[in-house]
This record gives structure tokens, C-alpha cells and sequence, in this order.
């Protein structure tokens, strides 16, 4: 057997992991869910421990799995108020559930006697997996404008949309980018009436939203399986399911139905090859991790977990609310807040907010920043700073509303990055003439390094890049910059 020194591969990893964003401790406003339970991280490990030589291609010769996995799909429909004829699997994370939706729904629509083209309609808002989806899968995405100023959704502006073309409507609950819980009444009962077939995109919200209170204390609006119309449901267990990357649930009101998910054939001399997922051989560990998670918490845990969510996310909205030059974008449900600069006050006042994240940064809090995006009618959605609170927030909040309050104060008054000066300090650019030297070296006059690791200190500029490019040719820039980050040297 080759000798190896393990001691010495596992310091190297732990270097190297040392130049990571922190993960645990609520730096980190996005990517991460920490619970903030010690005991729960290591019995996720443990529970990935065990099953770490399982393949969980084969249910049938691996029957852990297919009791996991039962009981994993069990918890999370009766969290989704599903009755017997709900029925899912564990996926990969969000993207692979959001797929799996994608493809269902088109071979539904296929087999009620579409023919061509389908469609997706969802507001502009939708997660990003659906433009992949509807990519991979051949179906033209049309997103619907939301309110520019709250992001929400205006139920008969999709509903208007819905003609025989339509192969899926989604909505979100809530959207990622603001924090909208979209109206699924209203889509679903007219999306009911119309044969068409409606997913909520629970991803966010799925495993905390169950247990979330309006401000006032009321209940949710119904937003699940309780609502007619309502033919799938995607929900991440590695966010607020507090498992590792990468586990979700894909629901499906149907057995008949869900069996369009699954690819299957017996046409080449090897095993029979059914797979109810994108994947065919696959790690046990995620779903290991999170049913051990559910054992532990249960729905009480669960419950105590987003009562600390909720209470951290009412702090932190009054805190931005509070700051001179920033504001909420619209009424967020769940645990995450959108800020974006306020209007309303002069412009010597306001805050850009994504000066405001690369200053929090310094101070060692990591958010996430999104770039303003114009919709098909014309209106302007603002450039923002995303918060994503986790329950480690809560006893953090004093610490990181003092770094939230000074940073605003650094850039008060300082202009936005200017978009529109760095392109144009740049050669005209298509992106059919961007091979990958090209781009590397668009990438560096842009001041974005082009080759190792990394994003450069300060964001801003390469957000406002995005905003003033054209998308295709940032689309492609921002695949060569990625790419470059993980190629060999």
C-alpha cells in the first residue's frame, strides 16, 4: 500500500481552509446557514461518516437510503401540509429540484398534447435555476415586472399570461433577490382553471417559513399544498433544514404525475438504469446528515430555530430603517432583508449599498451584492445588498449593527461605482468575439483580476460593470473569471 502523511494532507487542507469566509458565527450573510447547535454539526458529520462508502444510486441494494430518504420526504409533506397523494425525492440542492420541476411540468404538457415551444412564466424575481432550466430543457422563459419599488408581484400580471403554451407558472415563497412571498392563491386558482401547472419555489423559505409570523402575529397567507393548484414544491434542507451542501426536497402532488420526473431505460447491455434525479451515482452523506438533523430537532426544534430568525430579521430591519440613506426594500417574509439606498433623502445623504457591503467587509461581515436590473416594461429595480439571518444572528446583532452603522457611515454621500465610465473605458466588446485570452484580458483592464484566485477588495465596480455591460458579454466574462479561478496554473 502507498504511504501517505496524513497529518501533512490534513494541515494543507486546514490552510487552506483558513482563507475561507468563516462559516459558522454569522459573518457570513448568505451561502451558510448556521444554527448556531454545536451538537447538530457534529451529528451531521457523524451521520455523513457512516454512510461515506453508500452509493445512493440503488434504494434496492443500499435500503438505508430508501428509508432515509422515505422518512426525509415524510417529515418535510407533512411541514408542507401534503396529504398521501404528495409524493418527492431528496435532490442534490435547490437547482436540481428547480430542474426536476422544469422537466415534469414539460412532459405533463407534452402528454395533455402540447406541441412545440413551451413556455415558463414567473416574475422577473424567480431564482436563477429556471433560466437554467429552461436552457437545459428547451422551454422559453417569460418573466413577468415586478413593482420596482417592493418587488412584489402583481398576481394578474402573470396571470394574464397564462395561454396553452404555458408549460409551468412558479412563483416563490419567498423570492431570493427581496423577500417577496409571491401571491400563490391568486396564481393557483387561476392557474388551476387554466390547466396549468404551478410550482412554488420554497427553496428559501421551505423548512422556516412553516413557522414564520406576519409582524402582527398573524399567520402566513397558505402558500403550500393547502392551496388547490399548487402541483410542486421545492424546499432546501441545506439552508434552514441547518444539513450540509447539498440536500432539498422536490414534492409532487401525484404519484402519476411525479413518474414524468424520472428517466429510465433497459436499452444497453448494463444494469437497468432508473434515476429519479439528475444524478446517477451520488453520495448518501447530505441525505444521511439531514435526516439525522430532523431525528434531533424535530418540528419543535425547527420552530425555536426561526423564532430566533424572526426576532433577529425584526432587529435588523429596524436597525437599516434606522440608518440615514439606506432602506428595506418592501415588506420581506421570512429571514433575509434587501437594502437598497433611500431615495427620499438627498443625494449627499444617501448610501449606495454596495459601497456600504465592501465596507462591511472590511469590518469582517461578508453580504451579498446584487446588481440593479431593467425589466421588459422599462422600470429600473434597484441595486442592492443582500442579508441572509440565520439563527447564529441573534446574538450577534449588537456587533453587527454597530459595522452595519459605521460603515454607512464611511460612504454617505459617496456616488455609485460608475458603470457606465469602466465600460466605457473598455474596447467595444461582443461576446461572440470573446475567446478566453480575449476575456482574461478585458478582465484585467477592467481591473478584475482575470487569472488566480478571487475577486478583487472592493465589488462595487465590478457590480456596476454588470449593470452597464451588455448581458451576454457579462455573462461570458464572468464565466472566464470563474473558470480561471479553478484552472491549474
Amino acid at each position: 500500500m502507498t504511504s501517505f502523511d496524513r497529518d501533512a494532507i490534513l494541515a494543507r487542507l486546514a490552510a487552506l481552509r483558513a482563507a475561507d469566509a468563516p462559516t459558522h458565527g454569522g459573518h457570513v450573510l448568505s451561502y451558510v446557514y448556521d444554527s448556531g447547535i454545536a451538537e447538530l454539526d457534529e451529528l451531521a458529520a457523524a451521520a455523513v461518516r457512516l454512510v461515506q462508502p453508500v452509493n445512493g444510486l440503488d434504494p434496492t441494494t443500499f435500503t438505508s437510503v430508501a428509508v432515509m430518504e422515505r422518512e426525509v420526504l415524510g417529515f418535510a409533506r407533512e411541514l408542507l401540509h401534503g396529504g398521501d397523494e404528495v409524493v418527492g425525492s431528496v435532490t442534490s440542492g435547490g437547482t436540481e429540484s428547480c430542474l426536476l420541476a422544469v422537466k415534469t411540468a414539460r412532459e405533463a404538457w407534452r402528454a395533455a398534447g402540447g406541441a412545440g415551444r413551451p413556455r415558463i412564466v414567473a416574475p422577473v424575481t424567480v431564482h436563477a435555476a429556471f433560466h437554467k432550466a429552461a436552457e437545459y430543457f428547451g422551454l422559453d422563459l417569460d418573466l413577468v415586472p415586478v413593482d420596482a419599488r417592493t418587488g412584489r408581484l402583481d398576481a394578474e400580471r402573470l396571470v394574464e399570461r397564462l395561454v396553452p403554451d404555458v408549460a409551468l407558472a412558479v412563483v416563490s415563497a419567498p423570492s431570493y433577490p427581496y423577500g417577496s412571498l409571491d401571491p400563490v392563491e391568486e396564481v393557483a386558482a387561476a392557474c388551476d382553471e387554466a390547466g396549468v401547472d404551478l410550482h412554488v419555489d420554497a427553496c428559501f423559505g421551505g423548512w422556516i417559513l412553516p413557522f414564520w409570523r406576519e409582524a402582527d402575529g398573524s399567520a402566513l397567507p397558505p402558500w403550500d399544498f393547502r392551496v388547490p393548484g399548487v402541483t410542486s414544491v421545492s424546499a432546501d434542507v441545506h439552508k434552514f433544514g441547518y444539513a450540509p451542501k447539498g440536500a432539498s426536497v422536490l414534492l409532487q402532488r401525484g404519484r402519476d404525475r411525479q413518474r414524468l420526473q424520472y428517466f429510465a431505460t433497459t436499452g444497453w447491455p448494463g444494469y437497468p438504469v432508473v434515476n429519479p434525479t439528475l444524478l446517477g451515482s451520488k453520495s448518501a452523506g447530505a441525505l444521511a446528515a439531514s435526516w439525522a438533523i430532523i431525528q434531533a430537532l424535530g418540528a419543535r426544534g425547527f420552530a425555536e430555530l426561526a423564532d430566533s430568525c424572526l426576532r433577529a430579521t425584526r432587529a435588523l430591519g429596524d436597525i437599516v430603517g434606522d440608518i440615514e440613506g439606506l432602506r428595506v426594500v418592501g415588506e420581506p417574509t421570512g429571514p433575509l432583508l434587501a437594502v437598497t439606498a433611500d431615495d427620499s433623502v438627498a443625494a449627499e445623504r444617501r448610501v449606495d449599498p454596495h459601497r456600504w457591503a465592501d465596507r462591511a467587509r472590511r469590518r469582517g461581515w461578508h453580504l451579498q451584492l446584487q446588481p440593479g436590473l431593467t425589466q421588459s416594461d422599462g422600470t429600473r429595480l434597484p441595486r442592492t445588498t443582500h442579508l441572509t439571518i440565520t439563527p447564529v444572528t441573534h446574538d450577534r446583532v449588537d456587533e453587527l449593527e454597530a459595522a452595519l452603522r459605521a460603515s454607512a457611515d464611511d460612504v454617505r454621500g459617496e456616488p455609485p461605482a460608475d458603470g457606465a465610465a469602466l465600460r466605457a473605458a473598455l474596447p467595444p466588446l461582443a461576446a461572440s468575439a470573446l475567446d478566453s485570452d480575449t476575456a482574461a484580458g478585458v478582465l484585467r483592464a477592467a481591473g478584475i483580476a482575470g487569472d488566480g484566485p478571487g475577486l478583487p477588495d472592493e465589488q462595487a465596480p465590478l457590480l456596476a460593470l454588470i449593470e452597464a455591460l451588455p448581458r451576454p458579454v457579462t455573462e461570458r466574462l464572468l464565466v472566464e473569471l470563474l473558470a480561471r479561478i479553478v484552472e491549474p496554473g
